[in-house]
């Protein structure tokens, strides 16, 4: 009962009055972000959902898009704007995730999205995590987040979808607001934002 008709009815619910209650802030920093990126607030990407179904993510700009002599994007410690370096360390570069929460590409809690050339990559175990939507935080991002290897995100996210409960959801979103306010395990370690996955 819950995962079919309550958790997709609380996910809209809860969005709909979140972007309502936060769109002064919504406004601000994406107002902040297209002045620090010429004009380019939002970055929007594939991403694999339920199923594997693609569908287009959408998250505040913290990079901008300059190149070397060559044409090559800089690495990304360098292209990350103070502004958005203050933006994903509160967290707020997932806040425009409500748009895709609402349009039922998200949930809530879930395993995060990834990229979708990771697809052939998972092995039979890993793949479970695209049984339910991905989330804008899950059991992985309370428990280590960027911070982690992929083996150990894999087996956190495939533990969350065979525990999937109403109970375990309100506990991760509380323990996911605590850690916002500590900034914990944002980054991995000496790196602007997480290393690739290359396969098991």
């Amino acid at each position: 009962m819950y995962k079919p008709i309550t958790k997709p009815l609380l996910d809209h619910l809860s969005a709909a009055i979140a972007l309502l209650l936060l769109s002064p802030i919504f406004l601000l920093v994406t107002l902040a972000l297209a002045i620090a990126n010429n004009g380019k607030p939002f970055f929007i990407q594939a991403r694999p959902g339920k199923g594997g179904r693609i569908f287009n993510i959408i998250k505040f700009k913290t990079m901008t898009d300059s190149k070397d002599a060559q044409g090559n994007l800089l690495p990304d410690a360098e292209r990350l704007t103070a502004i958005g370096k203050l933006v994903r360390k509160t967290s707020l570069d997932e806040l425009p995730q409500l748009i895709n929460v609402l349009k039922g590409d998200m949930s809530f809690v879930g395993p995060r999205p990834l990229l979708p050339e990771y697809l052939p990559l998972y092995n039979v175990a890993q793949r479970k995590r695209h049984h339910v939507k991905p989330g804008i935080t899950g059991w992985a991002q309370i428990n280590g987040r960027n911070a982690i290897s992929w083996q150990q995100k894999f087996a956190l996210d495939v533990w969350y979808v065979q525990h999937q409960s109403f109970t375990l959801d309100l506990k991760i979103l509380l323990l996911t607001v605590k850690k916002v306010f500590v900034s914990e395990g944002i980054n991995t370690q000496g790196q602007a934002t997480t290393e690739r996955f290359k396969g098991n």
